[in-house]
């Protein structure tokens, strides 16, 4: 049997292992390696808490208004901005242009979301909120940001500070290292 199987018995009831069978399973099979082991543990459990509360508020808040992650995240972005280039929601959303190309028209054939040429430049494409989507994210983020607390829910407030500005240490730190990377590929003049 599969070490994944044993773990996965070792949970009856649950789709997947529990954490602490995954840290065992992980601490068995990097044995001997020099790791900076609290690193590792620390972006694994960022990943896992973002992902478990992505998939917390798809289920609660987005799904019964028939949105995915990726359309509230867009919608997100073009409400809090406004007008807003193609091109700069899908760096804020995360997405590649060619998600952002097909979540747009969705959500454009939803009667969410306007797309126009920009005044500009015909090759650019301007997102926009129909007053339908306006009133929705008015509706849903609400219930949203109630989850959001539930998600947090178990931590006291002084935790959920310093988790926040733990997190945005770690956000910066990746950031400024990205604008390195890209400052040193630039090629001189």
């Amino acid at each position: 049997m599969s070490r994944y199987a044993k773990a996965v018995d070792a949970a009856p009831g649950q789709s997947s292992h529990t954490l602490a069978a995954t840290e065992r399973a992980v601490a068995e099979r990097i044995a001997g390696l020099s790791l900076d082991m609290e690193a590792m543990a620390a972006v694994q459990n960022i990943y896992r808490a973002a992902s478990e509360a992505r998939n917390h508020l798809e289920r609660t808040v987005l799904s019964p208004h028939g949105l995915t992650w990726t359309g509230w995240v867009v919608l997100w972005v073009v409400w809090i901005w406004g007008d807003i280039e193609t091109r700069h929601v899908a760096a804020e959303a995360g997405i590649s242009k060619g998600t952002l190309t097909g979540v747009a028209k969705t959500l454009e054939a939803r009667g969410l979301l306007r797309r126009r040429t920009h005044p500009d430049d015909a090759r650019r494409v301007l997102l926009s909120l129909t007053p339908a989507a306006q009133e929705l994210m008015e509706e849903v983020f609400p219930e949203f940001n109630k989850e959001e607390a539930f998600v947090v829910g178990g931590l006291g407030e002084r935790e959920t500070k310093l988790m926040t500005v733990a997190l945005r240490k770690v956000v910066g730190q990746v950031q400024n290292a990205s604008r390195e990377d890209d400052v040193a590929a630039e090629p001189e003049v």
